[in-house]
């Protein structure tokens, strides 16, 4: 099999990739790496020094593809499916860009920066950092609900690169800002992107890691 994907059940990045790996049935090998451990860092190292996963390796092309939205793209341009995750008309291409930019840095970055910052000690936190990501999360929430009032898709009929990106930064960021009750279109948006067949295959395989991963927590109380 000529693609590895190297990744963790957990990450929301991870869950981006093979979203749309399965969106297409795309074959690949996929190789847990836990980068808390040495060797599993060291391991993603080897193949991109900057030590972030997802990343994709293509034997038979001899290339290392990381980043996300650089990796989605590659798997449109040489393994196409029936699901195009990059439109062909321009226009519609650019919107596809534009909106798993957003969902990236407006809605996954700023929920990032909030969790970060409850993780750490009581006396380390900083009020003024989590007040800034969460009003950027809901500005994120307001341009969405705009958005989704007049498509079923992020940009349109189509599920795209975009509904790729939406679904772990939207899960995520739910459990720390909840957006249901103020945002009902991005709710039914949501909604829709949990029933999609390759969504629920990603949550399924990470059903048993999401246990794992409150067990220990709770053991480190």
């Amino acid at each position: 099999m000529s693609l590895t994907l190297y990744y963790h059940p957990l990450a929301s990045d991870c869950w981006k990739v093979r979203i749309a790996l399965y969106e297409n049935d795309t074959p690949f090998t996929g190789e847990i790496v836990n980068l808390s451990y040495k060797n599993g860092h060291a391991r993603v190292c080897d193949l991109w020094p900057v030590g972030q996963l997802p990343m994709l390796r293509d034997e038979e092309r001899g290339r290392t593809v990381p980043e996300t939205t650089i990796i989605i793209e590659y798997l449109d341009h040489h393994f196409p499916g029936s699901q195009r995750l990059l439109p062909e008309n321009e226009d519609q291409r650019l919107d596809a860009r534009l909106w798993d930019r957003f969902f990236d840095v407006h809605v996954y970055s700023p929920m990032q920066r909030i969790v970060s910052d409850r993780l750490r000690p009581p006396r380390e936190r900083n009020p003024s950092v989590a007040s800034e990501a969460e009003t950027t999360l809901r500005m994120a929430y307001g341009l969405l609900e705009r958005q989704m009032s007049s498509r079923r898709w992020a940009i349109g009929d189509a599920f795209s690169i975009a509904d790729c990106a939406a679904f772990p930064a939207l899960f995520y960021a739910d459990g720390v800002v909840p957006f249901a009750h103020a945002h009902p279109e991005t709710a039914a948006y949501f909604d829709r992107l949990s029933q999609r067949p390759s969504v629920r295959r990603v949550l399924e395989e990470a059903k048993p890691y999401f246990a794992e991963h409150w067990s220990q927590c709770r053991q480190s109380r």
